[in-house]
């Protein structure tokens, strides 16, 4: 009885856990109208920046992908807007609100240019200008959106806790915006930031 017992508390957690793993997500037509849109307007064809805001903010959901290689080489936090300037906001760490409207602390999905590398208060003292070419997204240097690093958001995934809440800007730990930027100051052609959800 004992073994049996055994048997089926073993079949119980091996069940669990195996349902509780996330399925990772397939960007494949995301990752090709990505290169499609950088060989139209010019853009670097080598990588991009993919942010899925639809993932849990402990987990890793800023994703640098290659081109050639066709697969992501680099992955971290990121954080999301609090969008509770205007109103109340109280599932703010669990789901991502997105508005354009300005003051809002709200973040923008669609697809910007990174822009001039810039002093930032935050971090590594380092931002980059994002330029919204989306209607979703267009207020992006009023609103001062920018990417950058914080010291608040961790360098490794702390799901179930959540990353700290932004303004609306992507921020991210300090380490790897010192990846991010090493890879950027190489480029000469604008890189590819696209928030999805």
């Amino acid at each position: 009885m004992k073994h049996f017992l055994f048997v089926v508390f073993l079949c119980f957690i091996c069940c669990n856990n195996s349902s509780t793993k996330s399925v990772a997500k397939n960007y494949s037509k995301i990752h090709d109208e990505a290169l499609a849109f950088c060989k139209e307007n010019n853009y670097n064809k080598d990588f991009y920046f993919l942010v899925d805001l639809s993932i849990h903010s402990g987990s890793n959901r800023f994703f640098v992908y290659d081109f050639a290689t066709k697969k992501v080489i680099d992955k971290n936090l990121v954080t999301h807007g609090s969008c509770d300037q205007f109103e109340e906001n109280p599932d703010k760490w669990e789901k991502v609100k997105f508005s354009n409207k300005l003051d809002s602390h709200c973040s923008m999905k669609g697809k910007y240019k990174i822009g001039k590398r810039d002093y930032s208060s935050w971090g590594i003292k380092v931002k980059y200008w994002l330029h919204g070419l989306e209607k979703s997204n267009k207020n992006a240097v009023d609103r001062v959106v920018v990417l950058h690093s914080w010291s608040a958001v961790s360098d490794e995934e702390i799901n179930p806790k959540y990353s700290p809440l932004s303004w609306g800007c992507p921020a991210v730990s300090d380490d790897f915006m010192k990846k991010l930027d090493k890879k950027l100051q190489k480029t000469e052609k604008p890189v590819l930031l696209w928030i999805v959800e």
